[in-house]
């Protein structure tokens, strides 16, 4: 199943190295182009996450003391959760590229802290429907563009019930290496989907592309929308009509610019978090935390 390669020459002329610590994350995102692309993973347990949610695996990068122990844990859980990619893992082993760390941050200027990489491929994104049938609690990221607050974010939603999150705008990626390490491997988790300009959402429910087109997305689907903003008709998050809902979409936006005002206009509630000595934000990470606890 997997095919341990001693790293001997550097990275040069191994194109298989060279992604892990020369391609950038749009490079690995655009990879085989148009086909779906890769993406690159650390630490042990965010990379058991991604295989127990039955990614593919193309390459391991390892420390050599770490090797076998590894490669027999990712063993155990391609045999419980993915049997079905054995056979071409066994017709195809997986290379484990393994070198001392010494030798791996010097060629590469990388520190590989928790001894592992992996390099897998992306999986077919859900449409809308497909994602939200059935959900009760839903979380929409618009806009939010820096990798950490999407772990942390992603973490937040996994642990505190949201049942899938929608990412629209220039949200940043859950597949990128820090938005995953910061989740702890919960974006293997928790299902999630990206609303982009050629979606085919759009054509299969009927919805005209706008700035806040996927609010009548969710409102075709059945849900509320509660934006979060500070507006004059503001309520708190502790209201309890937004305790009643059946099924309620939880609007956060950008780090520095929130929500546009036409999404705020369109959504059916604003919600504020109530905050004394005249703070009046939070970082959208802590702010998705709190939400998602109150209204869970």
């Amino acid at each position: 199943m997997f095919e341990i390669r001693r790293i001997e020459n550097g990275i040069e002329g191994t194109p298989e190295l060279e992604l892990y610590f020369s391609a950038n994350e749009s490079q690995l995102l655009h990879y085989f182009e148009p086909e779906l692309g890769l993406f690159a993973v650390e630490s042990p347990m965010v990379i058991e996450r991604a295989l127990a949610a039955g990614y593919e695996l193309r390459s391991f990068v390892m420390i050599d003391s770490l090797a076998e122990e590894m490669c027999q844990r990712f063993e155990e859980i391609i045999y419980e959760y993915s049997p079905q990619r054995l056979e071409s893992y066994k017709n195809e082993p997986v290379p484990v590229y393994v070198a001392d760390y010494e030798t791996i941050a010097g060629m590469t200027g990388v520190n590989i802290t928790r001894g592992v990489l992996a390099i897998m491929k992306r999986k077919e994104l859900p449409l809308v429907s497909e994602l939200l049938d059935g959900c009760r609690r839903v979380a929409v990221f618009d806009d939010v563009e820096n990798p950490t607050n999407i772990g942390a974010m992603f973490r937040s939603a996994a642990a505190l019930g949201i049942d899938a999150v929608l990412l629209v705008g220039a949200s940043s990626d859950p597949l990128y290496r820090r938005a995953s390490r910061v989740s702890v491997g919960t974006v293997f988790q928790i299902p999630w989907t990206k609303l982009g300009k050629h979606s085919r959402d759009y054509k299969v429910l009927g919805v005209k592309r706008g700035q806040a087109d996927y609010v009548d997305i969710l409102h075709s689907l059945g849900y509320k929308t509660a934006a979060m903003a500070l507006s004059d008709n503001s309520i708190g998050i502790d209201d309890d009509r937004l305790k009643k809902e059946e099924r309620l979409a939880i609007i956060l936006g950008n780090e520095g610019n929130g929500l546009s005002d036409e999404v705020i206009e369109r959504s059916d509630y604003v919600v504020k978090i109530p905050m004394k000595h005249n703070v009046d934000s939070l970082n959208v990470a802590a702010a998705s935390s709190i939400v998602f606890w109150e209204l869970r």
